[in-house]
């Protein structure tokens, strides 16, 4: 039996899938990737600059410091901001333009090996486990909010699921045929639920601007 390493090869034997739609399929979720990254990326690039800013003038007041609750400089000089000991939009640099560039190889038509999409879901993984880790750091530790940081928790978490989906093109799991409104409804409860902690969390702010 023939076997082939390249991704989306295998999902056009899974029954009630063509070719051409594993094609168009894997094309599409190219080009969600890299739009995510590039949003996650522009917000990394803020961040850094913001760092790098404060880091010359202990005085600067970061762009996103929009209240007591919402305050980019409260979170940027804490400890869970360099967790690895340098500041952690570092990490969102490297790792959104690596997502940017398989979404542009992907969207482009190009098979990509296994072990790669293999290497994307590992890290897209590893990067949602973060942002869970920071977003609960935000919360009940550090007692702020990011704007900018908001921006890569919102697109690190559907870039892990699209990930999975993009590894899954080589199976026959029925993960392949997940419908784009599914897709879309579980990253909508993961905002609600993240909207809800943040609004439950902080309701003594909210509730002085009611």
């Amino acid at each position: 039996m023939e076997t082939r390493d390249d991704a989306g090869v295998a999902e056009a034997r899974a029954p009630g899938i063509s070719p051409a739609r594993a094609e168009r399929s894997l094309r599409g979720t190219g080009v969600t990737l890299a739009v995510l990254a590039a949003v996650g990326l522009l917000a990394s690039l803020a961040l850094t600059v913001d760092r790098i800013r404060l880091l010359e003038d202990p005085a600067y007041v970061p762009s996103c410091d929009l209240n007591p609750v919402l305050s980019c400089g409260s979170v940027m000089t804490s400890e869970q901001a360099s967790v690895l000991g340098f500041p952690n939009p570092l990490l969102g640099l490297i790792g959104f333009s690596v997502v940017i560039t398989l979404g542009v190889v992907l969207a482009a038509g190009a098979r990509v090996p296994a072990w790669v999409l293999g290497g994307l879901v590992a890290g897209s993984a590893a990067g949602a486990l973060f942002v869970h880790w920071l977003a609960f750091q935000s919360l009940y530790r550090i007692d702020a909010l990011c704007p900018w940081c908001l921006v890569v928790w919102a697109v690190t978490v559907p870039i892990a699921l699209w990930s999975v989906l993009a590894a899954a093109r080589g199976s026959r799991s029925r993960l392949v045929r997940t419908t784009w409104e599914a897709r879309l409804l579980l990253v909508a409860l993961w905002y609600l639920v993240v909207l809800v902690l943040i609004l439950i969390r902080f309701w003594d702010y909210w509730s002085t601007l009611l």
